[in-house]
């Protein structure tokens, strides 16, 4: 139940904010906060404060124009603090958390009258290691070893010390607070990573710079903040390092996700592994010409020296196996003499994911060396670590093991990396389940041949269900773009959420007749692709020389062909996304309009999410053809084939709804504003003649239809 002094509160704070803003009331809104409110409100919990309720979960979508932030922060603020959660909003780009911090957040806190403070968090690789950036200002490296193991990623020099020298006078006049996206110039990954650290390696409170911490001084700032704005890679990151690392622990959170249908998408990435045979071999090769220079720093210490003794004989064990997996993983990819002359790269997907005996075989060898390997190194990782803090006494000078510390946690997470990867490929997939996808790339670096394994499953559901909303207190999920064909299954199906979570569509503010959705006589089957592109042409030549249009493509190939084919007077006009970076490329555009020219931009799929044109600046959407995307990924292939191998359709259960919900975007392009209209002309027969047509035209908001012409009544 909502009790009636949060009801008021809400109630309050939304009456505020309507009137600081001076903002019209939507019925969209009001309804998200009450479903919001109603939903997290009526969390059961203990004395604890333990969630003891399994319906804490609301899923909402709602279109553009609802006002969804400023609904989602209204109504889950107040109840987080009511019962002593702290409100996490999760977004999957940069430009909507940046919206949330630097707009939504200062009008909340400065109209509604709520009393609360906010933080933005991020990940510690965004932030600069002091003790690095130390180092590197007195012109050492942490050790030479590192440096070594570095240096095939780095470019160094003069700009690199440059770099040092400005980041370090700005830390320490206060005038950069170290993290990387606030450092006004992009700086190079390969520098960048030679001034970071990850969970490993950094030594937290045992350091001599923790007092100066970047990355620590911002968690202080987050332990105080009731609204913590993070992405979903950090949520995720954090879940997979058993929550409560970076983030409060999942059960003192409610989160909020934001965008929510890329959660799916993004917990697969966190859950793939991947190991390059010829890298690991690099890696292996500098360990051993090292140890000597090993033995000398550390074996001073009898635990060191004893593990430290292991290590040769693991790297010999290793060699030959890993050369064995490279040469059987070509014979598999069907280039035993390597890539042929001209060939960048080449992908071999094992059928439903299944691994040849032999080489189960192999990874299962390699999962014990590497076991091993991981158990030494984080042996050696530990005591390290002991021997920084001044109550214990290792026989090891903290200098020595603060020096040494960085090399040993990179070689650690290296290994645990390769040990998942030899595992997966050595399990069996469980009976009746959807299998892993695993995959061989053949490529070159620097010239020299390599073959990568990866593995991954084909969804993320079982483990968003465990880890995520098994652990949260409560959680909303909103997008303008949640269902497919007008339904919640296929979201359900990815990303784990049960039946028994709320469910709802909210109504759009916006009056969707003052659009039309034309299919013109001039669509044609993509299957003719040179008629389909001919089409393509004249319907281009044929637009106003006035209009602001967005035309989306599928495929760069049809994009510049049609380009090519245009008149010159015609390709003028046009403004290609592969031609400029999508700043530059809206700015024109937007400056073509305000001189009352017409203006064509030319895009691929990116172009169907996240771009706002409202009014004038755009007023023709055309999709050249429906946005069905094959499943040629590793992961997407063996989810299809798995389905087909169980006498399902996978064209209608994943093709389908995953194109309904790419042409509502699509679509969604065109009205950002209660007063925008215009067209949307689809330049694809399909949508008339194949069964699944009707299905897709009636999953988009009720736009008046032209079909060949003539208007539906």
């Amino acid at each position: 139940m909502l009790e009636e002094a949060l009801k008021a509160e809400i109630q309050d704070a939304y009456r505020r904010v309507l009137e600081g803003l001076e903002l019209t009331p939507r019925y969209g809104q009001r309804l998200m906060i009450a479903e919001i409110a109603r939903t997290l409100a009526g969390i059961e919990a203990d004395e604890a404060g333990r969630r003891t309720s399994d319906e804490h979960v609301c899923v909402l979508e709602a279109g553009t124009g609802t006002g969804k932030t400023l609904a989602y922060l209204l109504a889950a603020l107040p109840v987080a603090k009511a019962r002593g959660k702290r409100l996490v909003i999760a977004t999957a780009t940069v430009a909507l958390q940046e919206q949330v911090l630097h707009q939504d957040l200062p009008a909340l806190k400065a109209h509604s009258g709520l009393d609360f403070d906010y933080a933005l968090a991020k990940g510690r690789g965004r932030y600069v290691c002091v003790a690095r950036l130390d180092q590197a200002l007195d012109g050492g490296e942490e050790n030479a070893t590192l440096s070594l193991f570095e240096q095939s990623l780095a470019s160094g020099g003069d700009a690199f010390q440059a770099l040092v020298k400005d980041l370090g006078e700005a830390y320490g006049n206060g005038r950069w607070e170290g993290d990387r996206d606030s450092w006004p110039e992009a700086i190079e990954d390969s520098h960048w990573r030679r001034l970071t650290v990850d969970h490993r390696q950094c030594t937290n409170r045992r350091c001599g710079h923790f007092g100066a911490c970047a990355f620590f001084r911002a968690r202080r700032h987050l332990e105080s903040a009731d609204v913590i704005v993070a992405n979903h890679d950090l949520v995720l990151a954090d879940l997979a390092l058993g929550g409560g690392v970076v983030l409060p622990a999942p059960g003192d959170c409610i989160h909020v996700f934001d965008e929510g249908h890329h959660l799916p998408d993004k917990a697969l990435q966190h859950f793939t592994y991947r190991f390059a045979v010829g890298g690991a071999l690099r890696w292996l090769k500098t360990l051993k010409s090292s140890l000597t220079e090993l033995n000398q720093a550390l074996a001073r210490q009898p635990t060191l020296a004893r593990l430290l003794a292991g290590l040769p004989e693991a790297i010999n064990a290793l060699e030959p196996r890993l050369g064995e997996a490279f040469a059987l993983g070509h014979q598999l990819a069907g280039r035993p003499q390597g890539l042929a002359d001209g060939e960048e790269s080449r992908h071999h997907r094992l059928e439903m994911g299944r691994a040849p005996e032999a080489l189960r075989e192999q990874a299962g060898g390699l999962v014990v060396i590497f076991a091993e390997l991981s158990r030494t190194l984080e042996g050696m990782a530990d005591i390290l670590r002991e021997s920084l803090d001044p109550d214990k006494h290792t026989g090891l000078p903290r200098e020595q093991a603060e020096a040494w510390l960085p090399l040993v946690a990179l070689l650690h997470g290296r290994a645990l990396e390769a040990h998942a990867l030899w595992l997966a490929f050595a399990e069996t997939d469980p009976e009746g389940e959807p299998p892993r996808a695993r995959w061989l790339t053949l490529e070159r670096f620097n010239g020299e041949p390599e073959l990568t394994f990866s593995a991954s499953p084909v969804s993320a559901a079982h483990t968003l269900a465990k880890s995520l909303w098994g652990a949260t207190f409560g959680a909303v999920v909103t997008s303008a773009t949640l269902t497919a064909l007008g339904r919640f299954e296929r979201l359900q199906e990815r990303a784990g959420l049960a039946n028994r979570y709320r469910y709802q569509r909210l109504p759009s503010p916006f009056d969707y007749s003052r659009a039309v959705l034309s299919v013109p006589r001039e669509a044609v089957d993509p299957a003719d692709r040179e008629g389909h592109e001919r089409a393509i042409v004249d319907f281009v030549e044929a637009l106003g020389d006035r209009e602001a249009v967005l035309m989306l493509f599928s495929s760069r190939a049809q994009l510049r062909g049609v380009e090519k084919a245009l008149s010159g007077a015609r390709r003028e006009r046009v403004l290609a996304q592969d031609r400029l970076p999508k700043r530059e490329l809206i700015t024109r555009h937007r400056a073509r309009v305000d001189a009352g020219e017409g203006s064509i931009i030319f895009g691929l799929a990116s172009f169907a999410e996240g771009i706002d044109l409202p009014g004038d600046y755009l007023t023709h959407v055309v999709i050249t053809r429906l946005p069905f995307s094959v499943p040629d990924d590793p992961v997407g292939a063996t989810l299809a084939e798995w389905i087909e191998s169980r006498g399902g359709n996978a064209f209608m259960r994943i093709s389908v709804p995953d194109a309904s919900i790419k042409l509502v975007q699509a679509c969604g392009r065109l009205i950002r504003k209660e007063a925008d209209h215009g067209r949307i002309t689809l330049l694809d027969r399909r949508v008339l003649t194949r069964r699944y047509g009707r299905a897709l035209l009636d999953a988009l908001p009720p736009f008046v239809r032209e079909i060949d012409g003539v208007r539906e009544v």
